[in-house]
């Protein structure tokens, strides 16, 4: 206790030393002062050698005070230069997607990022994929507007980037990987249908093709793929929750581990969750004033469409297939699986379903398809269904949607020319294809084919 008291007592040094030094300073001045003034002014030219003095130490006073106010008014020009300097960014700015490839060593990221900035290039967002020999920086970028992607390119390269890509940005690219990450998690959760839209988003530009287990149409089985999934450098293949295989492929650019990851985990969780379709319906009234019920249709109403099969004339079918159906049920459980696409059914007010409308992803385009019972045509049934079915295409990023049919199927090109939307025709041998053409997507569209039953998904804007 006794020193814990001793340590808290401040040292105070008395004032009236300290003001005893000061007056000797004083004096001493003083003296000091009045000794050269008296030798200089007793000496030849005294008066004017004090004169001279004055008057150099005001010249040296005004110049020292011109110079500094000189220095102060340069600074805001030189700051005025720079921000308007060829490459900065005042003349307008341009948002860059760039992934490359760096040295998995201290200070590679910040090298990259200390050659971007001599380009007035801001970094708004960073991911880092590690590979095992180095790691993929993916980068969110905000360039001036002159600058090329050339230049960019040569910028990471200068920086220490290697493999370097890029493609132009949108705002749609300013959400944070968790929250879309979170986002697509929980669309992909709501709807199985969502599961093909979130892959694709999540990667962006790329091709993503669903092969059946079996081929609806000679019933061979499709190669197996293992549980956990093949990466193939541009190629990534997973088992479809629904049966079958995910094919999603990127040639432009590799995917990375993360990448992988990120995509067996989407497809698990739609695994975990089973089959689902969103409860929503419209009741709609037809102009002749029955009243019909328009929802989301799945695999659980296999049994209903095959009914309306059997209600169906075979002139209906063949219209609607192009020909004879051999078996009734595979085709059905194709077209109602939402990993092909998406199907709209109308039922009566007693329950009963009278016509299913089918939007098939087939690459750039998208097709569309109906089949009315009979009783039940003419009456706008396939026209309120058409609709919707394009409204779901244009949210889909598709840029068209097309419809096979005959020459003589006068409902089916009515329906068509009833969108309001630009339409081709194109006819082979008696089959007619109608073409409308949907606005057109931000993010360009890569081609993709269908082969042995594999239906290619198109690509769509990131939202």
């Amino acid at each position: 206790m006794t020193d814990e008291t001793r340590a808290k007592r401040p040292h105070r040094t008395p004032h009236w030393r300290r003001d005893v030094v000061e007056l000797a300073a004083l004096f001493t001045a003083v003296a000091t002062a009045d000794c050269v003034a008296n030798t200089v002014a007793h000496g030849p030219d005294g008066p004017a050698v004090l004169v001279a003095s004055a008057a150099a130490l005001l010249a040296a006073t005004g110049f020292h005070t011109w110079w500094a106010r000189r220095d102060a008014a340069r600074e805001p020009a030189a700051q005025e230069t720079v921000a308007v300097a060829p490459g900065a960014p005042g003349g307008g700015t341009a948002l860059w997607r760039m992934r490359t490839t760096v040295r998995d060593e201290p200070g590679s990221l910040a090298a990259l990022c200390l050659a971007l900035a001599r380009h007035h290039v801001d970094i708004l967002a960073l991911q880092t994929h590690p590979l095992a020999d180095g790691a993929v920086d993916e980068l969110l970028l905000r360039a001036p507007e002159a600058l090329t992607d050339a230049e960019l390119k040569e910028a990471a390269a200068a920086g220490g980037g290697s493999a370097t890509w890029l493609e132009r940005a949108d705002a749609h690219d300013l959400v944070d990987a968790p929250t879309r990450a979170l986002t697509l998690a929980t669309r992909t959760a709501l709807d199985a249908a969502e599961l093909p839209l979130a892959l694709r988003q999540l990667f962006g530009r790329c091709t993503i093709r669903s092969t059946p287990a079996r081929s609806p149409r000679n019933g061979a089985p499709a190669d197996p793929v293992p549980a956990e999934g093949l990466w193939e450098d541009t190629v990534l293949r997973l088992p479809d929750p629904s049966g079958g295989t995910i094919t999603i492929e990127r040639p432009y650019l590799p995917f990375t581990p993360t990448e992988f990851a990120r995509a067996r985990a989407l497809v698990e969780l739609d695994s975990r969750l089973g089959p689902r379709v969103p409860p929503r319906s419209d009741v709609l009234t037809l102009p002749e004033g029955n009243e019909i019920t328009v929802r989301r249709a799945g695999t659980g109403d296999l049994a209903a469409a095959r009914e309306m099969h059997d209600r169906c004339s075979a002139t209906t079918l063949a219209r609607r297939y192009h020909g004879p159906v051999g078996d009734a049920d595979r085709y059905l459980r194709h077209l109602l699986s939402p990993r092909f696409g998406r199907t709209l059914a109308a039922h009566t007010s007693s329950g009963r379903l009278v016509a299913l409308g089918h939007l098939l992803w087939d690459g750039e385009e998208t097709e569309v398809a109906l089949l009315v019972e009979d009783a039940w045509q003419r009456r706008g049934v396939g026209g309120e269904l058409l609709g919707r079915l394009v409204a779901l295409a244009a949210e889909a990023g598709c840029e068209s949607v097309y419809a096979v049919t005959q020459s003589s199927n006068t409902g089916m090109v009515a329906a068509m020319r009833a969108l309001d939307l630009p339409l081709d025709y194109q006819v082979e041998e008696g089959t007619l294809v109608v073409t409308a053409r949907l606005a057109r997507p931000r993010v360009p569209v890569l081609p993709a084919a269908v082969t042995g039953g594999a239906t290619a998904w198109p690509v769509s804007p990131k939202s």
